[in-house]
């Protein structure tokens, strides 16, 4: 067993069970439904069936970041355990945390100066997020050291692909992230943005896509031009979505038949109580790897 540990958040939108049997520890951040406080636990307290229904129902939703009280609780039993630390974050595009992350690993560092604390920023969000954690924990089970992986992590990040459309609008103009004008013209119109991460790890948006069948085309076509190796990429895809499986499987079934080399099956998850409390249902998101992300 390896003497570091790997860590990350509930933002990585895998499944309780995949991140017990990877072994990848996670600090929770907390949401508010209607004033009341959670803890995003992967669904175990609330499932994303019944964040999206009541979001739909109009309840307000409001997401805070991991403070360094939280990070220290969540480190320290690890280093008291002889532990060194790998712990990557949610993108500092989208929240605060990784400057959290870092101010707890200096406090802790004067209490353990033998042990390595590694805060890497992932620059992504949601299952590529959650992509980064599983190839650093084959990493780890090949016999890789903690520093072989801080330095694979921050030499390769950017590879990571995060493409993501939404068929609804509304929860992004209730957020800000659009106008009401333009997200109301875009519901009537049929247009569903399409967005990728930037090197910055933001969400920005690069096309607007008249029409479902049309936008799901285009994601495919994205991961055709962004992929390493182009339709010979022979990677991991993975997919998540919030409350929208029959779309997240159609896309699953184009890439699996324009990428015949996929290692193993496209994998489809939940968009987690985080990241859904901002995106609200209708949203699917593609991951791979692929060329360096330059924009």
């Amino acid at each position: 067993m390896a003497d570091y540990c790997l860590s990350c958040c509930p933002a990585v939108d895998l499944t309780p069970e995949r991140m017990k049997q990877r072994e990848l520890a996670y600090v929770c951040f907390k949401y508010t439904l209607d004033g009341r406080e959670y803890l995003d636990d992967m669904g175990q307290t609330m499932s994303s069936q019944e964040l999206f229904d009541r979001m739909c129902s109009g309840a307000q939703t409001k997401t805070s970041q991991i403070s360094v009280e939280e990070y220290i609780r969540h480190f320290e039993p690890l280093l008291k355990q002889g532990k060194d630390i790998l712990h990557v974050t949610l993108s500092s595009g989208l929240t605060g945390t990784y400057n959290s992350a870092c101010i707890a690993r200096e406090e802790l560092a004067e209490q353990y100066p033998q042990q390595k604390i590694y805060i890497v920023d992932s620059l992504g969000a949601s299952s590529g997020y959650g992509m980064m954690m599983e190839t650093l924990a084959d990493l780890r089970g090949a016999g890789k050291t903690i520093d072989e992986l801080y330095a694979w992590i921050e030499n390769n990040k950017l590879q990571l692909h995060h493409w993501f459309f939404s068929t609804d609008l509304s929860f992004y103009i209730r957020g800000g992230r659009i106008s009401r004008a333009a997200g109301m013209a875009g519901n009537v119109l049929h247009i569903c943005p399409l967005l990728d991460m930037d090197r910055q790890g933001h969400l920005e948006p690069r096309e607007k896509v008249r029409g479902k069948s049309n936008v799901m085309k285009r994601i495919v076509e994205k991961m055709e031009s962004c992929a390493q190796g182009g339709t010979s990429y022979n990677g991991r895809c993975y997919i998540c979505h919030s409350v929208c499986r029959q779309d997240a499987e159609t896309v699953a079934a184009m890439v699996e038949e324009r990428f015949p080399a996929l290692k193993g099956k496209v994998e489809i998850f939940p968009i987690g109580t985080t990241i859904g409390s901002h995106t609200g249902p209708g949203t699917v998101a593609l991951f791979f790897w692929g060329n360096q992300r330059n924009h």
